[in-house]
């Protein structure tokens, strides 16, 4: 603070970085430390490392067996420093996804019950108007019901005989 800002820039300048950019680097290492590929190099690395420093020659071996790998442990401890916060922010990107997909979903479900709550309604009404509208059914039972009483009262014999008694020749 007790500095001028041109002199404070010029020591420490400014990287510009994409947090985006870096988010998505940060999630396909994370990806790629979940692999088997990674770990299956990684056993390698660590077996080759141990066999070399433990059965080389003394003078060959530079992280020798008598100080506990001391190397290795300083370099497995780095890379797990690095990858543990790397591995937290493609999970929080991942949770952020999720949670505007959860968002669009809720945002749909609710549309769908809207939709489906006007339909409801719409087939209520149509039920309420169909009971006032004569039905086929109810047309047919209307007219089965009208033969029936006409041919129990005969008016429906006589016509049906009459017209064919007169087309009748007579011998």
């Amino acid at each position: 603070m007790d500095q001028p800002r041109e002199l404070r820039r010029r020591l420490f300048p400014t990287v510009p970085i994409s947090s985006e950019r870096f988010g998505v680097w940060s999630e396909k290492f994370a990806r790629f430390m979940g692999t088997a590929t990674f770990l299956i190099w990684m056993t390698i690395f660590v077996a080759v490392w141990l066999a070399w420093n433990t059965f080389a020659p003394e003078a060959a071996q530079f992280d020798p067996r008598s100080l506990n790998y001391t190397l290795l442990t300083l370099i497995l401890s780095l890379q797990a420093s690095y990858a543990a916060p790397l591995i937290l922010l493609a999970q929080n990107r991942q949770d952020d996804r999720d949670r505007v997909g959860l968002e669009q979903d809720r945002a749909r479900d609710e549309r769908n019950l809207a939709d489906t709550e006007f339909l409801t309604r719409e087939v209520a009404s149509l039920r309420l108007a169909m009971r006032d509208t004569a039905t086929r059914d109810f047309v047919r039972s209307e007219l089965r019901s009208l033969l029936e009483e006409m041919e129990e009262r005969g008016y429906l014999r006589a016509e049906v005989e009459g017209p064919a008694e007169q087309d009748r020749p007579t011998a």
